[in-house]
């Protein structure tokens, strides 16, 4: 059973747009997580965090910003837009929360569309308490006089701060722990160490493909619910969407993703169009997503001719040697719903990661969804796999009777005097042979292959080291 961390309490941040929620999210959260501008309507999705302080820990969202209340009350709007499902998920985000921070600007002042935004939270928050106004932008003295004409919207006394200096935001996490009911307090070695009441240590796996391949669906699909906004609109994800689960007693992470496209790099390049930016932006963000994770769900539609810029995306995932799985996606759309013929284009097209398990789905109808979280919990294992010295020494003296070493340069075989494990997660090997020997390359290949059949390391890249003379001469295997 697939179930949200809902665990922590909960705080809404809430507003219209462009009054900094995405500036306060990431400062309380002290993360570069929500992506940033001074676009109208950069934030999307919700970005979710958690909050550390004084000693307690609380769940942050960040939501899109508000355009029209019509959205909010349920009133019949405009349908089928992405602005119209971003101000409908802020809607739910609300109705989850313990403590809402309604976010004001220092600058414009009150605006007509807070007042009416402070009688929307009036009406459906059942307590004022549970709200916090929280006034930002608050850069000099002579703005903090001008906060008082906040009182106006009869939400207690404003939280003042500053979202871009971090001024203010101590005192405000002090409001909102003392707003905030916990079960109890986490101890020391909880706080400090996370982990340390889970033997199982988080697996995080991050979402990546080309837009519209399916990326929000699969996520949406994995959990049950509209998670992130999903629409035919490329680049609708323009932020990695943090999502917390657990499956089968192990925590997971699963990262969604802004889609990753040649195109969209060009034209982000060449043309001044502010959404052009935000897709560099966005783009940027989904492949630094990669440095924080170790599965990669790789998303490709299947009922499409793979592209070059899907080879692009495994080749970056490779060279940061994170695992990965092939989601063969929107499987209800193949001509011929084969799947040896799929998977023999599919490891044509990719030879180099022949060791990746595919897996043929459709986010749309939910098939074979659930298997790709039994892969997850395979390779999370897999990755952390560690053979002892003994071990390796048998298999090697068996590799070697059958197939000796292949020289790289000169007349003798070379000899290969240790084989040994350096690393896990992901795993590395040293190779070491003589002073004088040359070992060709196809017979690191060749030892990788052997490693896989004997000892499994599904969807997770290898890398063997030759030492020669204790220098390490580059020679390595993917």
């Amino acid at each position: 059973m697939i179930k949200a961390n809902k665990k922590l309490p909960t705080a809404v941040i809430f507003g219209r747009t462009n009054v900094g929620k995405s500036t306060l999210f990431n400062r309380l959260t002290e993360k570069n997580q929500a992506l940033v501008s001074k676009i109208e309507g950069t934030t999307r999705d919700s970005n979710i965090g958690i909050v550390n302080w004084q000693g307690k820990s609380f769940k942050l969202i960040d939501t899109g910003g508000i355009i029209d209340l019509k959205y909010l009350t349920g009133k019949k709007a405009k349908t089928g837009e992405i602005e119209e499902k971003v101000q409908i998920q802020a809607r739910e985000m609300l109705k989850r929360a313990d403590l809402v921070l309604f976010m004001a600007d220092a600058i414009s002042g009150i605006l007509p569309q807070d007042k009416q935004m402070a009688m929307f939270l009036k009406k459906h928050i059942v307590k004022t308490d549970n709200v916090i106004l929280v006034v930002n932008k608050v850069d000099s003295q002579k703005l903090r006089k001008e906060t008082a004409e906040f009182h106006k919207l009869a939400l207690g006394e404003p939280a003042i701060i500053s979202a871009a200096t971090g001024s203010g935001t101590g005192d405000l996490l002090d409001v909102i722990i003392g707003n905030l009911k916990f079960v109890r307090s986490p101890n020391r070695t909880e706080i400090e160490n996370p982990e340390a009441k889970n033997t199982k240590s988080e697996i995080k796996a991050v979402i990546l493909g080309q837009p519209n391949v399916g990326k929000s669906s699969l996520l949406n699909s994995i959990i049950g619910e509209e998670r992130v906004i999903v629409s035919p609109v490329p680049h609708t994800t323009r932020e990695p969407q943090d999502t917390e689960i657990e499956y089968k007693d192990q925590k997971i992470t699963l990262i969604d993703t802004a889609g990753i496209s040649k195109k969209g790099k060009q034209a982000a390049y060449k043309k001044k169009e502010k959404k052009y930016a935000l897709e560099k932006m966005g783009i940027a963000k989904s492949l630094g997503s990669l440095n924080r994770v170790d599965v990669v769900l790789m998303i490709i539609d299947i009922s499409k001719v793979m592209a070059r810029q899907d080879l692009k995306i495994v080749e970056e995932i490779v060279d940061r040697k994170k695992s990965i799985i092939i989601i063969a996606n929107k499987w209800d759309l193949a001509e011929e719903r084969n799947t040896k013929k799929y998977t023999e284009y599919l490891r044509g097209k990719l030879p180099f990661i022949a060791w990746a398990p595919i897996q043929f789905t459709s986010a749309l109808t939910g098939e074979k969804v659930k298997k790709i979280m039994d892969l997850i919990l395979e390779i999370g294992e897999q990755r952390k796999k560690e053979i002892t010295d003994s071990q390796l020494n048998s298999f090697l003296m068996r590799i070697v009777k059958k197939h000796k070493p292949a020289k790289g340069k000169g007349l003798k075989h070379p000899h290969i005097h240790k084989f040994r494990q350096v690393r896990s997660d992901p795993p590395i090997f040293e190779l070491r042979i003589g002073a004088k020997d040359n070992l060709h390359f196809s017979y690191v290949r060749f030892i990788e292959n052997r490693l896989r059949e004997k000892f499994g390391f599904l969807g997770t890249p290898l890398t063997i080291y030759v030492e020669k003379n204790k220098a390490v001469h580059g020679q390595h295997s993917k």
